[in-house]
């Protein structure tokens, strides 16, 4: 029973980082959003409803076991506090994004302008912010969960997203190992909640893929940056096009159109 409540626990903290909430989740398993609060409360989830919901959040019973097991001292995301002291060292950062692709301190003094020194001190700054753990021969220890992510429009989504305004779509995205999709459509609620379980099982998917081949050589491997995005959106081109209604407001779209922008290219 223990055990089962702290894979429910881990569940969780999984759809909170993924901003999903229980009205998403009743869509997706077709119940009310009072019977969904009642499983996470009580318990009785089935084992088909329970792999569900870990797709809906982009992970598996598996990788819930796996942190289960690791305790309580690793977490889905930071406070504001500590983005903001990685945010203030623009080598922090990178030296934190470096470990979240399972970089070790030699590769990353081999690959940037970072002496060993400088990067301990950085991975020592890193740890005291609890993000990771530097353990004996310079061995890096995450403290955070697979499902990981940057707080949402927090200070360094904030940063990325400026930078993919700026750089990340300066290409063609008609390269090796580039694509892109621009899919124009109308949902209604279930289907838009279904499309973004699709889209965060394929997140999923490419996080997996980057796990299994972590220990393959860094010669072998490339950065590579996939970006998932759908939300209600027109063009302001087409909606100032809109037929006024006869008191000057603009007539409404029963449904707006979502607009699921897949791309993915290796990074610079």
């Amino acid at each position: 029973m223990a055990e089962s409540s702290t894979l429910v626990e881990s569940l969780k903290r999984a759809l909170r980082a993924r901003r999903i909430s229980y009205a998403q989740v009743a869509t997706v398993l077709d119940l009310s959003e009072a019977s969904v609060k009642r499983l996470f409360s009580r318990g009785g989830f089935t084992l088909e409803r329970f792999e569900q919901i870990c797709r809906l959040a982009g992970t598996s019973m598996m990788e819930l076991a796996r942190e289960a097991d690791r305790g309580k001292d690793i977490v889905s995301q930071l406070t504001l506090e500590q983005e903001r002291a990685i945010m203030r060292d623009r080598k922090l950062l990178l030296m934190a994004v470096c470990v979240l692709n399972n970089l070790t301190l030699d590769a990353i003094v081999g690959t940037y302008a970072i002496s060993k020194a400088e990067g301990i001190r950085l991975l020592l700054e890193l740890e005291r912010i609890r993000f990771l753990e530097l353990l004996p021969e310079n061995r890096i220890r995450l403290r955070v969960t697979h499902t990981f992510t940057w707080l949402p429009n927090g200070p360094i989504q904030q940063y990325f997203k400026a930078k993919a305004q700026n750089e990340y779509f300066r290409a063609h995205f008609d390269g090796a190992g580039e694509t892109m999709l621009l899919v124009n459509g109308m949902l209604n609620a279930a289907g838009n909640s279904l499309m973004l379980s699709k889209l965060r099982r394929l997140a999923n998917e490419f996080a997996e893929m980057h796990e299994n081949q972590k220990h393959l050589p860094l010669g072998e491997r490339r950065p590579c940056t996939l970006l998932l995005a759908q939300r209600p959106w027109e063009l302001e081109d087409f909606r100032e096009l809109r037929r006024p209604r006869e008191n000057g407001a603009v007539v409404a779209t029963p449904v707006p159109p979502a607009h699921p922008l897949t791309m993915q290219r290796p990074a610079p």
